[in-house]
């Protein structure tokens, strides 16, 4: 459970994202230097980090070793992740990317397949685990009420804007996040596994910032600030202690689509954040209805996980 409650955690800093991107969307600001600044800015504090913890040469030494994987699945978990959801902040209100983005639970689920671990000498693909497979339709389901919310329906272009690029960027993180720990296979820590794939995707940052210059001019000093807070509340604190939850999870695909499962409350926290800080209009029977599964089905997640550590200590003990 405590892994639960270090996701949790993670999901209130994370939820800063989502506020953060639709106010500086709303105020005209470019989604190319929201998405470049927040990773710009998380570099030094990481370097720093890795640096005072002496790991900083064991990094290195890491990502020379398999510097092409590093590369592609750094733009998976942090590129395909961060820049769609920044599009995406056009589309509506921050709580609906936000509940749209939950789609990343079933996603993880899905793809528990490509990951497995050596038996015996022989590697052992995961299986779906059912379970949690079965609890994250119901938060499938809370975020399709979710998208009737919007007044004019789902359209093609609301599909385009919106919910496309939250899809690739769910699939994405996921995938990319397992691969990198997959890669790493525990030789290094949180902190410089993050830094790696900082320095690995800065390319992409860069030329996206050059993109945005070119585009629409230098980011001005009020989106300056918010992408700073951005970059240090969910890029170093929410994904260093959800990074932490998920690499202290890795080997046991129930217990990993738990903690991925406690994004889920990202869009409770949106909610509150919206209407204390913007006066958002609180959402309507449809959304509140979704808002509600998505949070049922979080609960449920954490049951999944309570009872597969019980049958995992009684497997041990028999």
């Amino acid at each position: 459970m405590k892994e639960i409650a270090i996701g949790l955690l993670a999901s209130v800093f994370f939820a800063v994202t989502f506020v953060l991107n639709r106010s500086m969307e709303l105020s005209g600001g470019s989604w190319m230097w929201s998405a470049s600044l927040r990773f710009l800015f998380m570099l030094p504090f990481f370097v720093v980090i890795v640096a005072m913890r002496g790991t900083l040469r064991q990094l290195l030494s890491e990502m020379k070793q398999h510097p092409a994987a590093w590369i592609v699945w750094s733009f998976f978990g942090f590129v395909l992740f961060y820049a769609p959801i920044t599009y995406a902040a056009a589309s509506g209100p921050g709580w609906l990317i936000g509940g749209t983005w939950q789609l990343t639970i079933v996603a993880g689920v899905l793809l528990t397949p490509l990951f497995g671990e050596r038996k015996n000498g022989q590697m052992v693909r995961h299986k779906i685990p059912l379970g949690a497979l079965a609890i994250s339709c119901v938060i499938l389901v809370g975020i399709a009420m979710l998208q009737l919310e919007k007044s004019d329906g789902l359209t093609l272009s609301g599909f385009l804007t919106g919910v496309l690029p939250v899809l690739i960027a769910a699939f994405a993180y996921p995938l990319g996040n397992r691969k990198m720990m997959e890669l790493c296979g525990g030789r290094i820590d949180t902190f410089s596994r993050i830094l790696g794939m900082i320095l690995a995707s800065l390319p992409f940052w860069l030329l996206l910032s050059a993109l945005g210059w070119g585009m629409d001019g230098a980011p001005s000093s009020s989106q300056l600030t918010q992408t700073f807070i951005v970059g240090l509340s969910s890029g170093v604190i929410a994904t260093t202690l959800f990074f932490i939850a998920t690499d202290r999870s890795r080997n046991n695909p129930g217990r990993l689509a738990s903690v991925e499962a406690t994004q889920s409350a990202q869009v409770l926290f949106t909610l509150i954040g919206e209407v204390l800080l913007f006066g958002a209009a609180l959402p309507g029977l449809s959304a509140s209805v979704g808002l509600a599964l998505i949070i049922i089905g979080m609960i449920l997640h954490s049951w999944y996980t309570k009872k597969l550590k019980e049958r995992e200590l009684r497997e041990h003990v028999a």
